[in-house]
Formats: structure tokens, sequence, C-alpha cells
């Protein structure tokens, strides 16, 4: 469940945290019980008794060991970019600009736009004296934490966006 989380990001978290893991969870146990005990049955009907155990094993393998979302945050990243960079230029040139009453930097993209942004295809947007930072969501977390996409004006840092005022961000990758 954790590989497709931030493609869940807008699912209600509670019922996938609570009911969906959990679940997933056990069947996975069961299937690795169901798999070491066909291992004993290897010497009467042959090796194709292993098969289940080694589908398990590298399984569970790919689970550990695999960046599966960093994969799915590029795979985000690429597949969005260009309606994303026709916003951040459609922003710069003052064509959108805030329109949530209760966030002032805030932008509600409208049902004509595309999804390029988690939770309502709302951006944030900061205007500075270097330019217009621009943050389009990834996901949104449960305890006010996101994952998403920062445009940063030339010659500015991304450490100086509003958001990360408070709490700086725990992880800063750049991607083009």
């Amino acid at each position: 469940m954790a590989t497709w989380e931030l493609l869940m990001a807008d699912w209600p978290s509670g019922f996938v945290l609570l009911g969906v893991l959990p679940l997933a969870a056990f069947a996975f146990c069961g299937c690795a019980l169901w798999s070491v005990t066909l291992l004993f049955r290897i010497r009467d009907g042959g090796a194709k008794f292993a098969l289940p155990f080694l589908i398990y094993a590298l399984t569970l393998a790919v689970l550990v060991y695999a960046p599966l979302q960093q994969i799915a945050l590029q795979q985000n990243f690429y597949w969005h970019r260009q309606n994303r960079e026709r916003i951040v230029a459609r922003v710069e040139a003052g064509e959108l600009k805030p329109n949530v009453s209760h966030n002032r930097n805030l932008i509600a993209l409208g049902d004509g736009e595309p999804k390029v942004s988690a939770g309502g295809n709302d951006i944030v947007v900061d205007e500075t004296d270097v330019g217009t930072y621009v943050l389009f969501l990834a996901s949104r977390g449960l305890k006010h934490t996101f994952t998403g996409f920062l445009h940063v004006p030339s010659g500015g840092d991304p450490k100086k966006f509003f958001e990360f005022e408070d709490k700086p961000p725990s992880q800063l990758v750049r991607y083009d």
C-alpha cells in the first residue's frame, strides 16, 4: 500500500490506512505461510512446489528494496511537466491569480484545466522580489505534510518558499 500512497492522495486516507492496509498485510502473510507449507511437498511433487515461495520472496525483495515511490514521483513529474510549465507561464503572466477567499496564496484551477495537483487541483503561489514560486502537490499527507513539485524562479532558493518558514523540507530533489 505504501507503494501506491502517492497515487491515492485523493482517497480518504483513514479508509486506506485503517481498512485496506491491514487486510493487504494479512493476505501477504497468509500467502507466505501457504508458500512455506508447499516447500514440504517438494520431495513428493517436485520443484514446482518451490515456485510460490520464490514468487513470494521476489515480491518481498521488490517491496523492500525497489525505490517505488521515487519512480512514481519521477513519472508524475514527466507526465504532467508540459501542463505544469504552461500553468507557471500563465501565473507569471498574471493570467492566473489567487482566487480562494480563505488563502491569499492559493489558486484553484478550474474544471477545464488539466489535473496537475493532488487534492482538488489547487496550486500554491508565492510572489517574491526574485520571481514567482509555484507549488504543485503530488500528495497531501495526514499531518500537514505534502509531497510536491516546486517551480523556483531563476536566482531563487527553494528554501525561501514561504511554506518552509516554519519547518524546512525534509528532502529537496532537483528534477530540472
